[in-house]
């Protein structure tokens, strides 16, 4: 069973817990071993289990301090396991924190009040591969590169590539409403997924879906569940559409002026219905950053049937016309490193913050969004810089992924809070979502109220019927617990 990658090591010696938790009682342990369960009990293993790759922990590793620590570990081997795991957590009203590879960034992951953390790693089968339809049956803890594997061998993929490919698992790619780098093409994962498996908080298990691409009988459940980061239920199982191995591929790089002007010319290429694969607009210092380019740089990779990628970056080349073509190996550059996450722990060891914010909003309101996001994260004390590029385009609005570093002289964690404060302020006044892809967490729990308005008492209203004790995930998503 492949286990999970953490960004720094754990140090050695006596460790402590920035928040709650601890031992369970001794009651639900020999309940959970009773049930047959393999139940982790060992400290420096539940502690392993008590973080993410949420950066600001980084920092708290470093000085020996671990998020939480749950009271066990689970490590389930079945759907079996799952429902038995649930059902001892609520008669004893236990909170369960599921957990997939855990390479979240916002500490959805973590069991802040202790309890019991759920490992799924061990539901890793790939059930059955429909050729004909072209999908997939796989579990919850199955990892990208394994699932990518095994249907690249049948002349297929997921087409699914978040920059934690390697890190990740398919429950944590729906359950975090997760989007791939290649998406504008294969699109997000909730619009891959056609079927789940749940296991709710009373421990009865749904499938929801599954017969076919889509169907008009009420809501669509797949999605009651895809973004609820565990509050809900244990996604433990999905079927999810497949596309067959690109047989062509097609790379252009260019440049503009501004960003403005580059968002421009993204959004006139995706409203004429061109979707490439990847679409990616950087600023003068990201671009400078990753590509050596003074200017905006913009990379652009499609691939699939070559009839449709000449047709997409024909009108690609149109519409940058006016803009200056870069060479074409700036792609490759981007290819050879979009997936290295290797570099946060050095940086938050030497005292250096840094973090990613993404968030999205309408054409028409992503220069306001990005002029105050950026002007906010600038003017605090000690920031060094704050950077943005666009990573996912739609007809109707894209993603705006915004990076900053600082080298706080007071309290790092002050810094921190307050950094993502601003940002996410700023983005939610100029009319922008919170989060596009990445999710709420632990991290953006406090801001969910304001994000969602009037729905935010309907999403409560869901957690009461299908939680009520809440157990499932507490916190996170600003429900059923305080948030971060």
């Amino acid at each position: 069973m492949r286990q999970p990658t953490m960004p720094s090591e754990l140090p050695s010696g006596e460790l402590v817990t920035r928040f709650a938790g601890g031992d369970l009682d001794n009651a639900v342990l020999s309940e959970l071993r009773a049930g047959g369960l393999e139940c982790v009990s060992d400290v420096r293993a539940r502690y392993e289990h008590g973080r993410d790759w949420w950066p600001l922990s980084i920092g708290w590793i470093a000085e020996g301090q671990v998020p939480a620590l749950p009271g066990a570990v689970v490590m389930a081997k079945s759907v079996d396991d799952v429902v038995r795991t649930i059902n001892i957590a609520r008669r004893h009203r236990v909170a369960v924190t599921p957990q997939g590879g855990r390479s979240g960034v916002v500490g959805g992951a973590i069991p802040l009040t202790g309890g019991i953390a759920l490992d799924l790693t061990g539901l890793s089968e790939i059930l059955d591969i429909d050729e004909i339809s072209g999908t997939v049956r796989v579990q919850a803890g199955c990892f990208g590169p394994e699932l990518e594997s095994k249907v690249r061998e049948r002349g297929f993929t997921v087409g699914h590539f978040p920059q934690s490919f390697d890190l990740a698992t398919v429950g944590g790619w729906l359950a975090c409403r997760g989007a791939g780098q290649y998406s504008n093409r294969y699109g997000k994962i909730e619009e891959i997924v056609r079927s789940l498996t749940v296991v709710l908080a009373d421990g009865q298990t749904v499938v929801t879906g599954g017969r076919g691409p889509r169907q008009a009988v009420g809501p669509d459940l797949n999605q009651l569940f895809v973004g609820a980061e565990g509050t809900f239920g244990v996604i433990v199982e999905a079927t999810l559409v497949l596309r067959r191995i690109a047989e062509f591929e097609s790379r252009a790089a260019f440049s503009f002026d501004s960003l403005d002007e580059g968002l421009e010319a993204c959004r006139r290429i995706v409203q004429r219905g061109a979707r490439p694969a990847v679409l990616r607009l950087y600023d003068e210092t990201e671009s400078q950053r990753n590509f050596d380019v003074a200017r905006c740089a913009l990379i652009v990779l499609d691939e699939g049937d070559r009839a449709l990628v000449d047709a997409t970056m024909s009108i690609v080349g149109s519409e940058c016309a006016q803009a200056t073509t870069e060479d074409v190996s700036l792609v490759e550059r981007w290819l050879g490193h979009r997936n290295d996450v290797g570099a946060l722990a050095p940086l938050w060891a030497r005292g250096i913050v840094v973090d990613t914010i993404e968030v999205a909003g309408p054409w028409s309101a992503l220069s306001e969004i990005h002029d105050r996001v950026t002007s906010a994260l600038r003017a605090l004390p000690d920031t060094v810089l704050a950077s943005v590029h666009q990573s996912h385009a739609y007809d109707d609005g894209a993603c705006l992924y915004f990076t900053f570093v600082a080298r706080p002289t007071g309290d790092y964690e002050q810094y921190y809070r307050q950094a993502w404060n601003v940002a996410s302020e700023a983005t939610l006044a100029a009319g922008g979502a919170l989060s596009h892809h990445h999710g709420v967490g632990r991290n953006r729990a406090r801001f969910v109220r304001d994000a969602l308005g009037s729905g935010f008492g309907l999403l409560e209203k869901l957690k009461q019927l299908l939680d009520e004790n809440s157990i499932m995930n507490p916190g996170v998503l600003g429900l059923g617990g305080e948030p971060w």
